[in-house]
């Protein structure tokens, strides 16, 4: 299957095509691609993501799914790469991973059935799915800061082509322990239904992005920890937390909470019962 990633090589954004373990550009020249600076794969004009697709997610929390998908926005100030710092930004405690896939679209698309979709995906890249919980009381409906703060939009390494989503495995890392383990096959919604369903009023165009939902077991993660998203067909995405040098601002806006409902959502639905403690400070 062919992967396509896009580095900054000798200071210049370049496309590469994946060879084994090399990069390849278009002029010839090679890099490792271990010691390549990556850059996200595709520049989308919109990112656009589902809440709520794994079953076994919704069976965490006790939740039913809805008759059809739910949606939210995410800005693309907010996208990063692998290998990029997550920034947990000081005062806030409640960073979540989920893990991810995100569907690429490569063609101009508006008003399809899901038969036709496939015609429209230019392939499909790995996510991770960042949520900022400190924030969930304030922006639950739009999810605005919670999924939109800055540098909480990883995807990447490359964009592959040619694949196909059915069977494949999502897991996620982190400090090498396995923390999340799904399957595209437990997804309510699949890639085809997604672009459908979105771009029955909003038009789809080349480079956008679709995130189609995290399987169970999303947890907080802290400065220091590394986080990786594996998917089968697709690679591994790799990133770190870091601890933002500013505090969030007091003198304007909602400040970071803990509520039930934030704790709930960032420890797992009935955490309480299961004598889970927060994490560290």
């Amino acid at each position: 299957m062919p992967e396509y990633r896009r580095i900054l090589l000798d200071g210049v954004v370049t496309e590469t095509v994946r060879d084994g373990d090399e990069l390849v550009a278009g002029d010839g020249r090679r890099i490792a691609a271990r010691e390549a600076r990556h850059l996200p794969p595709v520049v989308p004009g919109k990112i656009i993501a589902v809440h709520l697709n794994h079953r076994s997610r919704a069976a965490e929390f006790g939740a039913v799914l809805p008759a059809a998908p739910t949606y939210f926005h995410k800005p693309v100030s907010a996208l990063n790469a692998h290998g990029g710092a997550v920034v947990r930004p000081e005062g806030c405690r409640w960073l979540n991973y989920e893990g991810e896939i995100a569907i690429v679209i490569g063609r101009t698309c508006r008003n399809i059935a899901p038969r036709d979709a496939g015609a429209h995906i230019a392939g499909y890249t790995v996510a991770n799915d960042f949520g900022l919980h400190d924030f969930r009381d304030t922006d639950a409906g739009s999810m605005l800061r919670v999924k939109g703060s800055d540098t909480l939009a990883p995807i990447g390494p490359g964009l592959v082509t040619e694949w196909d989503f059915r069977g494949r495995s999502i897991r996620t890392h982190v400090n090498g322990e396995l923390v999340q383990d799904g399957s595209t096959d437990e997804m309510e919604w699949d890639m085809h239904y997604l672009v459908a369903d979105i771009a029955r009023t909003i038009t789809l165009l080349p480079g956008d992005v679709l995130l189609s939902g995290t399987p169970a077991h999303s947890r907080p993660v802290e400065p220091g920890d590394v986080v990786e998203v594996t998917v089968e067909g697709l690679g591994r995405l790799t990133n770190h937390i870091v601890g933002g040098p500013a505090a969030i601002r007091t003198d304007v806006g909602a400040q970071p909470s803990e509520s039930e409902e934030v704790l709930s959502t960032a420890l797992g639905g009935d955490w309480e019962f299961r004598g889970i403690r927060p994490p560290r400070r």
